[in-house]
């Protein structure tokens, strides 16, 4: 099976090589550091007979973030010297910015190809390898094996879209998991699924979701969150109504510019603090906001401080999202509206005690909405329209989004310790 693999992986990689390029090219980046992607890793200094030498892979922003009370733990422990990788180059440059000090080495994960992965390898020499969340890689599994090196899939969850692949391949699939010693899987429903397309049951422990762990300053005190928006150009006046679009994508800004407007024309003085998924789309974005006639303020061409009576903060920038979430009064979480699929994540607004209105499309997060919904802490729309009149809703009702915000921060609190957990097996 895995020559088969290995017949196919090149002529795939070359068909879908234009594609990546492309990404490569819009999002930039990609030329720093290439040739760890072919495996050509920094070499390391002589292994501490001491310390375990981990390999953890976390593959963009969201999975970096979510390792850093792991990586603190580990450190902690005096046990492990850890060599990070990730797959992205945003990944990657907000790594070395967070983890310099507690690692003994970052990089760039190489390539799921024999001579990338073997040249990897063997400048690493890890003695145990974690991947994270959806990751199955076929090559760097096989590694492991055959080094007799245990392989951790930790934070493990697989979504309706990966899970629906995973099981028409399931006869590959199934070899793949089995090479799992242990699985901690993010939640009852995807260790179940988990265990459908082949992992052994005995090796999977339902952990919880690191990013719950992700340190959060919480709900901001009434000066605190005053002091900030003032910085953004949104004033200090409390009758203000801040709206966050929290990694939006392409149509849902239409949604929210539309939702503003009725708010100012009902004489609410609402403004909109909008973090796009994808900073590179800040020409098709620039241009919608500047047809909408509200002021506005750029963040990545005009800096941080806002000038005064700004209606509209384009925060397209990269890692700002936590920091910024908890100056909205609510939210509106993105890739949630049809014609996307799977939603972005709603756990910084839960932290922060932001309520959150979203689509129909929030498949990545199931179950977590499905527990922020049952306490009234979000609301769960079927579409653009539904969710406008959601929006205004909330603008109209102080009462219930305090109630939303109380909530939404216990309902975080209680859902915490994945980290711990998982330290325990790491170190074990």
């Amino acid at each position: 099976m895995k020559w088969l693999y290995r017949i196919i992986f090149l002529p795939a990689l070359l068909i879908a090589s234009p594609y990546y390029l492309w990404r490569m090219f819009r999002r930039g980046g990609y030329r720093e550091d290439f040739g760890q992607r072919l495996g050509l890793f920094p070499h390391l200094p002589p292994k501490d007979s001491s310390r375990r030498r981990l390999w953890i892979q976390a593959v963009s922003v969201g999975e970096v973030q979510a390792i850093g009370p792991l990586l603190r733990g580990l450190k902690h422990s005096g046990k492990t010297e850890v060599v990070l990788t990730t797959t992205t180059s945003t990944g990657y440059r907000l790594a070395r910015e967070l983890y310099a000090d507690l690692c003994l080495k970052i990089g760039l994960f190489p390539i799921d190809f024999w001579p990338c992965s073997h040249i990897a390898w063997g400048r690493i020499l890890p003695d145990c390898v974690v991947l994270t969340e959806g990751e199955i890689w076929p090559e760097h599994l096989g590694h492991a094996e055959r080094r007799h090196v245990p392989a951790l899939l930790i934070n493990a969850r697989l979504s309706d879209k990966s899970f629906r692949r995973h099981q028409k391949f399931n006869w590959f699939t199934k070899s793949l998991v089995k090479k799992f010693s242990w699985i901690g899987a993010g939640s009852e429903e995807d260790a179940i699924r988990l265990e459908k397309v082949g992992a052994s049951a005995d090796r999977i422990q339902v952990t919880g979701n690191l990013k719950f762990d992700v340190p959060s300053s919480g709900p901001l005190s009434a000066f605190d969150k005053s002091k900030q928006r003032e910085s953004l150009g949104f004033g200090n006046n409390p009758e203000t109504i801040v709206i966050l679009g929290s990694s939006t994508w392409s149509g849902e800004e239409t949604l929210l510019l539309e939702t503003l407007k009725e708010l100012r024309n009902s004489s609410i003085d609402a403004r909109l603090l909008l973090v796009p998924r994808h900073a590179e789309r800040r020409d098709s974005l620039m241009k919608e906001i500047r047809q909408s006639g509200f002021s506005f303020h750029q963040r990545s061409v005009n800096g941080t401080t806002a000038p005064a009576n700004t209606i509209i903060h384009l925060a397209d920038t990269t890692g700002e999202l936590r920091q910024l979430t908890p100056l909205a009064d609510f939210a509106f979480c993105g890739k949630s509206l049809p014609p996307h699929e799977g939603g972005q994540t709603p756990l910084d607004c839960a932290a922060s005690g932001v309520p959150m209105v979203y689509g129909p499309n929030m498949t990545n997060f199931r179950e977590i909405c499905r527990g922020l919904e049952s306490i009234g802490a979000a609301t769960k729309t079927p579409d653009a329209s539904s969710a406008q009149k959601a929006l205004v809703s909330l603008a109209l009702d102080t009462k219930k989004r305090l109630q939303q915000s109380q909530s939404a921060v216990l309902w975080h609190e209680k859902n915490r310790g994945a980290t711990e957990r998982t330290l325990q097996k790491l170190l074990s």
